[in-house]
This record gives C-alpha cells, sequence and structure tokens, in this order.
C-alpha cells in the first residue's frame, strides 16, 4: 500500500493579499485557527491559494513561511503544478528542500496534453524528486482529464501515492477506485461529494469550505470512519447550501468574501478574478448566519 499522507480533511488554504504582495499576519492567522480547530492537513499555494497570479518569489515565501509555522503540527503539502514541467520540477524540488511531507500537482492546464503526455509528465516529476506526489484533476479549470487507465499507469510509479479527483464524475471516481485499489489512495476535490468518494475507499478532501469551517468536515470524516455513517450524512447534506453558496462564483472569489465577513483581512482575489458581487455578498452572508458561523 501507498504512503498515506493524511486521513480526514485538509483545507486547501487561501492566500492573504495586501497592497505589498502576500498579508503574512492574517495567513499565519489562519494557519492557527485551522489547526487550533483540529484540521488534518494543509495545502498551501493551490488554486484556492491563487498561485497561478503569484509570483515565483511569492509562491516560495509562502511555501516557506507556512513549513516554519506549521512546525510539523499537521501535514503540509505544497502546490508545485506548472504547465511547464520543468518549471513543475524545479518547484517541486525547491518544495523538498524546505521539508513539505508531499506535494499537489494539477494537470497541465492550456497545453491540453495527451494522456500519454501526462504520464510523461507526471512521472518525469516523480523522478526528479522522493516526496510523495497527489496529483489533482480538475478538469473544469484545466481542459483536461486523467483518464481511469492513466491513473493506473501512473499508479505504478512509487512516489505517485494519490489523486485529487475533482472531476465531479462519480463514475471515473469508481472505476479508477477498481483499476488502482491501493496503490492510488482518493481525496475528493469537490466539498459536495465527500461522502461518496468516501464510500469508494476515498481517504477523505482536499477542501475549499474547511477555510471557513474546518471542524465540520474533519468531524464528518471522522465520523464517517468510526461508523457513524448517518451522522455523517446529516452533516454533508446540512453543508451543501454554504457549499453552493461558496461556489457561486468562481473559486476562489466567494471564500475569500467569506473569510473577510468572517473578520480576517483577505483582501480581494488578484486579476483577472474580482471581488464578490454584492448579491452574492449578501446572500453568503445570509447562508453563513443560518450556519452558525456569524450572528
Amino acid at each position: 500500500m501507498k504512503k498515506i499522507i493524511f486521513k480526514g480533511c485538509a483545507t486547501a488554504i487561501a492566500t492573504p493579499f495586501n497592497s505589498e504582495g502576500v498579508n503574512l499576519n492574517e495567513f499565519e492567522k489562519l494557519i492557527e485557527f485551522q489547526i487550533q480547530e483540529g484540521i488534518d492537513a494543509l495545502v498551501v499555494c493551490g488554486t484556492t491559494g491563487e498561485s497561478a497570479t503569484m509570483t515565483e518569489d511569492e509562491r516560495k515565501e509562502t511555501m516557506k513561511f507556512a513549513i516554519k509555522k506549521v512546525a510539523n503540527r499537521v501535514p503540509v503539502i505544497l502546490g508545485t503544478g506548472s504547465n511547464n514541467t520543468k518549471s513543475a520540477i524545479e518547484l517541486s524540488k525547491y518544495a523538498e528542500s524546505i521539508g513539505a511531507d508531499a506535494v499537489l500537482i494539477v494537470t497541465p492546464y492550456y497545453n491540453k496534453a495527451t494522456q500519454e503526455g501526462l504520464i510523461r509528465h507526471y512521472a518525469s516529476i516523480a523522478n526528479s524528486i522522493s516526496l510523495p506526489i497527489i496529483m489533482y484533476n480538475v478538469p473544469s479549470r484545466t481542459g483536461v482529464n486523467i483518464a481511469p487507465n492513466t491513473c493506473l499507469e501512473l499508479s505504478k510509479i512509487e512516489n505517485i501515492v494519490a489523486i485529487k479527483e475533482a472531476s465531479g464524475n462519480i463514475s471515473q471516481v469508481a472505476e479508477i477506485a477498481s483499476l488502482c485499489g491501493e496503490n492510488l489512495h482518493i481525496y475528493s476535490g469537490n466539498d459536495d461529494q465527500v461522502l461518496p468518494v468516501l464510500s469508494l475507499g476515498g481517504l477523505g478532501v482536499i477542501s475549499v469550505f474547511s477555510n471557513i469551517a474546518p471542524k465540520p468536515f474533519t468531524t464528518m470524516i471522522h465520523n464517517f470512519y468510526s461508523g457513524n455513517i448517518n451522522t455523517a450524512i446529516n452533516m454533508q447534506l446540512s453543508s451543501i447550501k454554504l457549499i453552493n453558496a461558496l461556489f457561486c462564483e468562481v473559486n476562489p472569489i466567494p471564500v475569500k468574501a467569506a473569510l473577510n465577513i468572517l473578520g480576517y483581512d483577505f483582501g480581494i482575489p488578484r486579476l483577472p478574478l474580482t471581488e464578490l458581487s454584492i448579491n452574492h455578498k449578501k446572500n453568503l452572508e445570509i447562508i453563513m448566519k443560518d450556519y452558525g458561523l456569524i450572528k
């Protein structure tokens, strides 16, 4: 069986920006909140972290800061993906040098690689580092899907240990689980599909929702694994309305607004993303109140 990086809920943590760059003081506040609330792992500089609009220096600074502040209290997974294989290799090597527990590598975006291209891309990165790799499949954003047979081929590589599956296609998740078994762990990449993925043998979720509510999702997953299935189902279903609100516009626009509503100073997303529309923000506040996050 491949190494398990974490079991439960990992937060794909947002990145706060200000006029000078990354607001590390606010970033530290959210890191501490996550750990205090019992989060199982943190993912830094992923899609929710807006890595696509960060400079290389900002990404490295943020990654290094997170590793230092977390101080081995939970696993830290660094987003090192790129549509340039060479760049992904270089950043993955950097992640390994600063003590990351694993790397999360999104499929190459825009290029629209073939399945053979995906195999060579991930194999090249895996051969350049010894860190565990989580592949990230999110075709709605990248324009390319990792097919189940491609997962099977890549699962033969020792340090490719897991996939974050955000295709939304539960049938595909089932096929990956059937083909790869314990050679490729599966994490849900969709907050509204955590329990369906767990039911197919998944180990947890890499979550946007848990930025603002880490304890409910960690508790939900731990309930599932403890055999409290009905409790876990009720927790998943009770979160759907808020999950939908957090995706009313493209991620991470709504979750950054939600963090600001909670009192953090996370600023607004970087262009070409914009701040949450007024009507969506009003609705988000109502739903957060109904969920008990604000008064």
